[in-house]
């Protein structure tokens, strides 16, 4: 005869069952429990072969670890959140994947969070990280005079990532104005005389490349046409498509654009496509960030790269140290760039110095 669920849903059966235990898992994969627990908190390195027993007997004992108790043990939730503007980017995509594949290996979980560059989201996931709701949180400002990071406030564990630096916060970051002036240099030396940029006008990163694009013209004793300094709503194909659309509608086609992303690259090179002009033999086109679209976009970008899964693991690094020592000198470190060269670049007539 069969037994009803009782009030909260479980049969007797699963009422009686004795619920597994960490020996139980370690039996079952033939391990010590010791190991099944290095597994479930990733407290010491485990082979991926003794990883993967452990994995199958865990789910087929349908094992749940205790982590209420554990967090009260050691004080830890063994949770993480990552912040980023825009998780609908293909930048921050590939920056959610790195973070919760490298958090994973040291047994945390990611609560991934999206703040529309907004301080109030911030403020927001600063007081969970107070409330000890996470252990701590990985934050992408967007400008430094909006956020929520500032001297005064009661920070929590948190790294800043991106171009918004506070000395009060650890930091991880790449150098925008060096690896904007280096790619507006390489269009100079092609033998490139009307550069446009393509970005926002109000994001620090924006400000900082835009810095850049200046530095590179000002080295090359090259004036900047004012117009040539393309103002962009949105950080997006989309925008970067409409920008590129109104500045053609009241301007000759430069000789080469640097956008301030790649999505932003890919929707001008719509634009210009649909307006009757061909990259590169129209016009050049350079961009910032390498995301897998860049390889595939008709034709392939030439565009500043960075190792995006050293980025996060540094920021895992730096919030882990800052996690067990709270009091420790804050530090800020700089990932280094390249510029991929690929087929979006057209080397011209070499530039008559004027």
């Amino acid at each position: 005869m069969r037994i009803g669920p009782d009030l909260n849903g479980h049969g007797e059966g699963e009422r009686s069952r004795p619920r597994p235990t960490l020996r139980d898992v370690a039996r079952r994969a033939g391990v010590s429990a010791k190991t099944v627990s290095n597994v479930i908190n990733g407290s010491a390195p485990v082979s991926p072969e003794t990883r993967l027993r452990v994995d199958q007997a865990l789910a087929e004992l349908d094992y749940v670890p205790n982590l209420s108790a554990r967090g009260l043990r050691n004080g830890r939730s063994d949770l993480i959140a990552v912040a980023l503007p825009d998780l609908a980017s293909a930048y921050s995509a590939e920056m959610a994947h790195h973070f919760i594949t490298l958090a994973g290996e040291r047994g945390l979980g990611v609560q991934l969070e999206e703040t529309y560059g907004q301080a109030d989201r911030e403020t927001q996931l600063l007081s969970r990280a107070n409330a000890h709701l996470v252990d701590g949180l990985i934050l992408n400002p967007v400008r430094l005079e909006t956020s929520a990071v500032q001297r005064g406030v009661v920070l929590p564990p948190v790294v800043l990532i991106g171009e918004v630096h506070q000395p009060i916060a650890d930091h991880v970051w790449i150098d925008n104005v060096g690896a904007s002036r280096d790619v507006v240099a390489l269009l100079i030396n092609a033998g490139h005389r009307r550069i446009a940029t393509l970005g926002p006008t109000r994001a620090e990163s924006a400000r900082q490349r835009l810095e850049g694009f200046r530095e590179a013209h000002a080295n090359a004793g090259r004036p900047i046409p004012p117009e040539l300094e393309i103002p962009c709503q949105e950080w997006s194909g989309h925008g970067g498509f409409r920008a590129m659309t109104a500045f053609l509608a009241d301007h000759d086609v430069p000789d080469a654009i640097y956008c301030m992303t790649d999505a932003m690259a890919i929707g001008a090179i719509s634009a210009l496509s649909g307006a009757g002009f061909r990259v590169p033999d129209d016009v050049s086109v350079v961009s910032y960030d390498n995301v897998w679209e860049a390889r595939f976009s008709q034709p392939p970008l030439t565009t500043i790269d960075f190792d995006k899964r050293r980025l996060a693991r540094t920021a895992l690094d730096l919030l882990s140290a800052r996690i067990d020592d709270p009091s420790r000198p804050t530090q800020s470190v700089t990932v280094p760039y390249s510029i991929v060269h690929r087929q979006s670049v057209r080397r011209r007539v070499a530039p008559v110095d004027s």
